[in-house]
């Protein structure tokens, strides 16, 4: 597994990528977050393609540390999906792996995501991944935290 950046060679297939039907209500589709990520710049996001091998299976996107906002200075996991074809092989698994070993490499302590709850909802993949519920709300939704202590 490995992330490649979306580009014009890439982004069709990319943005061709699905979860369940049962997934759709928790995150948006990759097509709607380019969109977002291209009309809030402030936020500095941060994308890439989840490949198994040279097939595109997943999409994550990121705050990068935007300078302002809830989230000012701190990476937040905006986006994160792994078409329905390749989930439960340990991709997302792998590739949260990958994105906290970048953050770290930032500078980064903690990644920060959020969910929204409801039946089939992500929280127990990101429980047992090592997130914590913060207390905190965003837009509807729970604030997860990873801590990432220095190594």
């Amino acid at each position: 597994m490995h992330l490649r950046e979306v580009t014009d060679g890439n982004r069709d297939a990319v943005r061709a990528l699905r979860v369940r039907r049962d997934q759709r209500q928790f995150v948006a589709s990759v097509s709607l977050s380019l969109k977002q990520a291209a009309k809030k710049p402030e936020t500095r996001p941060w994308y890439r393609a989840v490949y198994e091998g040279e097939e595109p299976v997943g999409f994550v996107m990121l705050m990068w540390r935007p300078p302002a906002g809830p989230f000012q200075g701190r990476h937040f996991l905006w986006r994160f999906l792994i078409d329905k074809r390749y989930q439960r092989r340990g991709i997302g698994r792998a590739a949260l792996t990958q994105l906290a070993a970048l953050v770290r490499a930032d500078g980064g302590t903690e990644l920060l995501t959020s969910y929204e709850p409801g039946d089939g909802e992500p929280w127990p993949f990101y429980r047992k991944f090592g997130f914590e519920a913060t207390g905190e709300t965003y837009d509807g939704e729970i604030v997860l935290r990873l801590a990432l202590p220095p190594r």
